[in-house]
Parts: C-alpha cells; sequence; structure tokens
C-alpha cells in the first residue's frame, strides 16, 4: 500500500512528515497531548480553519490556543453555541437570532416571545450552559445544500435563521452547520472539538436588541457572556470590569448629581442638573481666564 506523506511546517519552523489526510487537531495530537488539549483552531497558509479541516497537500500550519487572538474567537463562538443550546433547553419555543464571539466574550439575540430575561433567569440559564459543558457533547460540522439547509431550519421553526440562509442561497454554497447533542446551529465556526473543552463561563448581562440593527424589525433578547479556559483567569476579567465600572463617568456623573437622562429624549442626551451646570460653568470661566491671561502674556512679549 502506497501512503501519501506531506510536509507540514510548523511554528518556529520546524518541518513533520506525515501520511496524508489528516486534520489540523490530529496533527496537534501528535505533537502532545497538551497542545491537543488546548487547541482552538488552526491556520493553513495564514487563514484560519477549524480543527476538522483535512490536510492532504504539503502547507504552513499554526496551532492555534486561546493565547491567540482567532483562538479565542473560536473558544467564545463555541460558547455562544452552548448558551443557545442551553436557552432552548429551558424555553425550546425561543427563536435563535445571532451568536458572535466579541471582542471580551460573546453574546446570542433571542425572540422570547416578549419575555424579558430577569437575572434569575440568567443564573438559570448559566447553570444549564455549565451542565451541557459537563456532558462533553462533541461538536460535529456538517454542510447541506442550501434548499436543504432551509428545511432543516423550517422544520426547526428558526425563521431568523431560514433569512440568513436565504441571503446566502444565492450564491449556491454549501451551507455549513455545527451539531452538539439536541442543538444545531447554521454557522461558518471555527468551534471546538466538544462543549467539555470549555471551562469557566459567566453570562454578564442581557439588553434588547434589535434584529439586524433594524429600528422596524422584532425586538430580541441579547444576552452576553464570556470564558476562560482558567477560573482564575474569569475572576480577574470580572474583578477588572467592575474597578473599570467605578470609574465610569456615566456613573459617576449621575451619583453625583451632574446629569441624568430620561426615555423620552434618549439615552444619549443627558439632562444637566444643577450640579452639573454650576460644573460647566466653573469650567467655562477657567477657560475664559486662561486665554485671558495666555493673551496678557503675548502682548507683553
Amino acid at each position: 500500500m502506497v501512503f501519501n506523506m506531506i510536509n507540514i511546517s510548523l511554528k518556529g519552523g520546524t518541518i513533520k512528515e506525515f501520511e496524508a489526510p489528516l486534520s489540523i487537531g490530529e496533527v496537534a495530537k501528535s505533537i502532545g497531548a497538551g497542545l491537543y488539549k488546548s487547541a482552538c483552531a488552526g491556520k493553513i497558509e495564514g487563514q484560519t480553519a477549524d480543527l476538522r479541516t483535512v490536510i492532504s497537500a504539503d502547507c504552513a500550519l499554526e496551532i492555534l490556543t486561546f493565547e491567540d487572538e482567532a483562538g479565542k474567537k473560536a473558544y467564545w463562538h463555541t460558547a455562544s453555541h452552548v448558551l443557545a443550546q442551553a436557552v432552548l433547553r429551558i424555553y425550546p419555543q425561543a427563536k435563535l437570532g445571532i451568536g458572535p464571539a466579541i471582542d471580551n466574550g460573546f453574546f446570542y439575540d433571542f425572540d422570547l416571545s416578549g419575555k424579558s430575561l430577569t437575572p434569575e433567569d440568567l443564573a438559570k440559564i448559566e447553570a444549564e450552559m455549565k451542565a451541557i459543558i459537563k456532558e462533553n457533547l462533541p461538536i460535529e460540522r456538517f454542510e447541506l445544500s442550501p434548499e436543504e439547509a432551509i428545511r432543516l431550519m423550517e422544520e426547526k421553526a428558526q425563521p431568523f435563521k431560514v433569512e440568513l440562509i436565504q441571503e446566502h442561497a444565492v450564491k449556491g454554497e454549501p451551507i455549513s452547520f455545527y451539531k452538539q447533542g439536541e442543538f444545531t446551529d447554521v454557522c461558518a465556526g471555527p468551534h471546538l472539538l466538544s462543549t467539555g473543552a470549555l471551562k469557566a463561563i459567566k453570562l454578564t448581562q442581557c439588553t434588547g436588541a434589535y434584529w439586524r440593527a433594524d429600528a422596524s424589525k422584532a425586538v430580541l433578547q441579547r444576552v452576553y457572556g464570556t470564558a476562560y479556559p482558567k477560573q482564575a483567569d474569569l475572576d480577574s476579567y470580572l474583578a477588572a470590569v467592575e474597578e473599570a465600572k467605578k470609574r465610569d463617568h456615566n456613573k459617576l456623573g449621575r451619583e453625583l448629581e451632574y446629569f441624568t437622562t430620561v426615555d423620552i429624549i434618549g439615552q444619549g442626551l443627558p439632562i444637566l442638573l444643577p450640579k452639573g451646570t454650576n460644573v460647566i460653568r466653573t469650567l467655562q470661566r477657567w477657560i475664559e481666564d486662561e486665554e485671558e491671561q495666555r493673551g496678557y502674556l503675548q502682548t507683553k512679549t
């Protein structure tokens, strides 16, 4: 039997020979159990790729962990799918919007038929997420034709997903999905290999959000969260967020009674209170005095 051997250039310039085809995840496992355990995604010739991506030719490969920006995105994107799965377990009639990774974690949008999630609801959802992580469900990727993809999401009564697929259907390209247990979501990835690869998670807040950022469309519940491979790192992040809140001008300005806002005008237009007006006047007088003093010095020279 003749095997197809390929050379893979790894980070640092090391070149290793492998029997092809094999996935990025399998390359990571061959290098070491520690790397395989911490791997989140890969880069083939500089392009981010899923750990399931099969390599069949010589290439340059980088294994990405949570320490890499693209690795973080894969980690947080996986957490967003666990969030959606948990919400569907608790609220089976929920309609799913989008759930991307963002700068400091992830969010997912839900139509809950007018229900506003409370802190108690978030605690319940977070507990279900931890249960899903403990189940260590394998995450599988598969593709369907646009027609099959639309039918699948129609069967699952997910109109927002159908809308997204229909927009991509004009390209005629296969639609990719990720499945973990009973949960399936249309998604380009990349994702971790199992839900158990996630460790420390925290849901941080819930806000309202228009579908597709369009005020004429449905108002959804947007749940934010973050996740880290170590509880200590999550705790450090949350502590830093709390410290930043103490110096938040929006919070301090209200507490010092400098300004307020009212819904009828909008949160982006603060209304000065008497104390705030006095501060503005004091600053204006100081600026005028500085300008007058500067003008006096210029005439003297």
